[in-house]
């Protein structure tokens, strides 16, 4: 089945050449030029992904990706790529804290957009062959337990919404259990990629991950801070 991603951007040119190039890596893209109508797409055709820009008249990017957050069931995980104005990391961070799975800068190269949709997607796919389905889907750490076939995480029965970003990043640290990870080594482990200078996306993603498995986000004891090195997942919990 074609992947079908949903392109929310009200410059049409943009959008019309977004659509020939994924189109030609095997990807069926829907478009639409603004908020409303893009959330009545997403409700119509239940896209694969959003790629969703920050800036558009109506209600802009934020308020979309709010929205879609508050949907109900599947719809509110649809894993969303938002469009960033170039050099400005607070727009990334608004972005990431209200549950956007990653983002570019404009203007982009169509091969990194391509990239970063495959990866993406990548993330949210279904355990392959090789040594992944090799791995014990469902880890438990005290009352966390984490099933990476349903992509679900509940403490003590209580489920926890994440992102597919944080998902998977909370996969990654739970698979290094004990060890102190860097933001870079988090983020290569997730992404395939180091992060970029004095970005600091990856702490909002831990802080929102706290807040869903922390009995107290502020007095953590599953994802510890380690001061001038980054965080370590504990082994020993509850």
């Amino acid at each position: 089945m074609t992947p079908r991603l949903l392109m929310i951007e009200d410059d049409r040119r943009l959008a019309q050449m977004v659509a020939e190039y994924l189109g030609q890596s095997g990807f069926e893209v829907a478009h639409a030029p603004d908020g409303e109508q893009g959330l009545e797409q997403l409700r119509l055709i239940h896209p694969e992904m959003v790629i969703l820009d920050l800036m558009m008249p109506g209600i802009d990017g934020l308020e979309v990706c709010r929205r879609i957050r508050a949907l109900p069931d599947e719809l509110a995980r649809t894993p969303v790529l938002m469009l960033t104005a170039k050099g400005d990391p607070m727009d990334r961070i608004i972005g990431l804290e209200i549950g956007a799975d990653d983002y570019l800068p404009k203007p982009f190269e169509p091969r990194e957009l391509l990239a970063r949709v495959r990866a993406v997607l990548r993330r949210r796919g279904e355990p392959g062959a090789g040594a992944a389905s090799r791995i014990t889907p469902i880890m438990r750490f005290g009352s966390l337990e984490i099933d990476r076939d349903a992509r679900t995480v509940t403490v003590a029965d209580r489920p926890c919404e994440l992102t597919s970003y944080q998902f998977d990043l909370l996969v990654a640290m739970a698979e290094r259990a004990g060890r102190v990870l860097t933001r870079d080594q988090i983020m290569e482990a997730v992404r395939g990629r180091e992060l970029e200078a004095f970005d600091r996306s990856i702490d909002v993603h831990i802080g929102r991950i706290r807040s869903a498995i922390e009995d107290d986000s502020k007095d953590p004891k599953r994802i510890l801070t380690v001061r001038g090195v980054g965080y370590v997942f504990a082994k020993q919990q509850d």
